[in-house]
């Protein structure tokens, strides 16, 4: 027994001193991937304003690009200013644990990209958040990172760089309408699809691509959900302007984040063969798709080194979406195309909201499109470096904040919590009274006016399971 359990040591010794390894390696390699991206731009942005001079008009690439939340993580290459710069000729590629070829540099002169158009919907209660995210007020218009913009205020300033507000849109529930607009006061009226009640992802991105590919049939859409955090833009840009070359190309294309740990909240993606475009090296064709797995299987996937996180990203040519859901659910394409030829007429628009809407099938874009298509070879993902979180419980929320060594991670009024031998854990002190800790560990305190929620970082997740329990005992005014 002694010797089967010294044998276990050894091997735990040699497995953690193999990850050690694998994180050096990551940190080299993206060291290098955001040394190059940097220098690249500064070389494409000197060109660029020379070019501009010449011609007499100033250079769009000089408006200063909003920067995007600093992520405190998990892994190497969610932290990338805690790496030292490694010197890297920039005419080369760059080989990354992560994927093939990382690109060294931007594959525009300027980052605007002609044709594309970004899509964000904005949907969803974020219930494993609450009481601090409510139904009428969910987490994508929560300050999360105490740097004075909302997750949707983010999305909005590092996507802004490749459409200009002409090309943005915003599909959204009427009961946050008002709050968008007034949080994104540069959003064109025109630009906010209003759907009448929440049908899933594939409606919601259905709407927006139905009266895109009638305003622009060669418009090529993106779509990136309001409430994700995203660290390391030059390499999320990188991959968008990769995913778009490869859209062109007529695929429905994904974009798979490298996993930092076997996460078993989130869905996988599955590596096929490379697709061998020049301006897309990166890209490979999708396998297949797999829901979110146990412990033990997402342990397996990340140690094949063939999956990748699926963050709900996707890149695409508005009439081949409109053409794929057309081929794998008909019905679904025939109600969105109605909607979508009556929507330049407000009065025309709202009757045909009304009639069709309420019959249209509730579904994810996945299981409606990707995965049906992903058999059918049309489906493809570009595996990319970026921090990227969804911030989809408390847990991982307190995983994004500072902390002091062995103290509570503290999203509000540090002055409005006192420990003494606490350690771990998040506090949200919301209500404007004192909260304090004595003697516990990783404990989630969300205390509110009107609500207070007590749980653990392990059971993070089941808040949503508490959320229901409350609208059966009647509480739905609080949620």
């Amino acid at each position: 027994m002694f010797r089967q359990i010294m044998e276990s040591v050894h091997k735990s010794q040699l497995e953690v001193s193999e990850l050690r390894s694998e994180c050096h390696e990551l940190r080299q390699a993206n060291a290098s991937l955001e040394r190059v991206v940097k220098e690249c731009l500064q070389v494409n942005h000197h060109n660029y304003n020379h070019h501009d001079c010449a011609c007499g008009r100033q250079a769009s690439f000089q408006t200063p690009v909003p920067g995007s939340p600093q992520l405190r993580a998990k892994s190497p290459f969610l932290t990338p200013n805690s790496i030292p710069a490694l010197a890297v000729p920039p005419s080369v590629y760059v080989p990354s644990p992560l994927s093939d070829n990382a690109l060294t540099q931007f594959p525009f002169g300027v980052r605007e990209i002609p044709g594309f158009w970004v899509v964000i919907p904005a949907g969803g209660a974020g219930t494993r958040l609450w009481p601090l995210s409510r139904e009428g007020h969910p987490k994508f218009l929560l300050d999360l990172t105490l740097k004075g913009r909302s997750l949707i205020q983010a999305t909005w300033d590092r996507l802004l760089p490749l459409s200009s507000a002409s090309r943005t849109a915003i599909v959204a529930g009427p009961a946050h309408v008002k709050s968008i607009t007034e949080q994104l006061p540069d959003l064109l009226p025109h630009n906010l699809f209003c759907e009448p009640s929440a049908k899933e992802s594939m409606a919601a991105i259905g709407l927006a691509a139905a009266v895109l590919a009638v305003r622009d049939p060669n418009a090529i859409i993106g779509s990136f959900a309001a409430d994700h955090m995203i660290s390391g833009d030059d390499a999320f840009l990188a991959a968008v302007a990769e995913a778009v070359e490869v859209a062109k190309k007529d695929y429905f294309v994904t974009i798979g984040i490298a996993p930092s740990h076997p996460s078993t909240g989130f869905g996988y993606v599955r590596l096929g063969e490379k697709l061998g475009m020049a301006d897309a090296p990166n890209a490979r064709l999708v396998s297949s798709f797999k829901e979110k797995p146990d412990a033990r299987t997402a342990a397996a996937y990340i140690k094949t080194g063939n999956y990748r996180w699926n963050a709900g990203m996707f890149v695409t040519k508005a009439a081949f979406l409109m053409q794929l859901l057309k081929e794998y659910k008909p019905e679904l394409h025939d109600g969105l195309q109605k909607i979508a030829l009556a929507w330049n007429d407000e009065a025309t628009r709202q009757n045909m909201l009304n009639e069709v809407w309420p019959g249209l099938e509730k579904i994810a874009i996945d299981h409606a499109v990707a995965e049906p298509a992903a058999l059918d070879r049309r489906v493809a993902v570009v595996p990319a470096t970026f921090g990227w979180d969804d911030v989809g419980d408390f847990s991982s929320l307190a995983d994004l904040l500072p902390a002091e060594s062995n103290q509570p991670r503290i999203l509000g009024d540090s002055g409005l919590v006192v420990t003494e031998q606490a350690a771990g854990g998040i506090v949200v002190p919301g209500s404007g009274r004192l909260v304090s800790l004595l003697g516990v560990d990783d404990l989630v305190i969300v205390d509110m006016p009107d609500t207070l929620l007590v749980t653990t970082r392990a059971r993070s997740q089941e808040v949503k399971r508490l959320v229901k329990k409350c609208r059966e005992a009647g509480w739905k005014q609080l949620l």
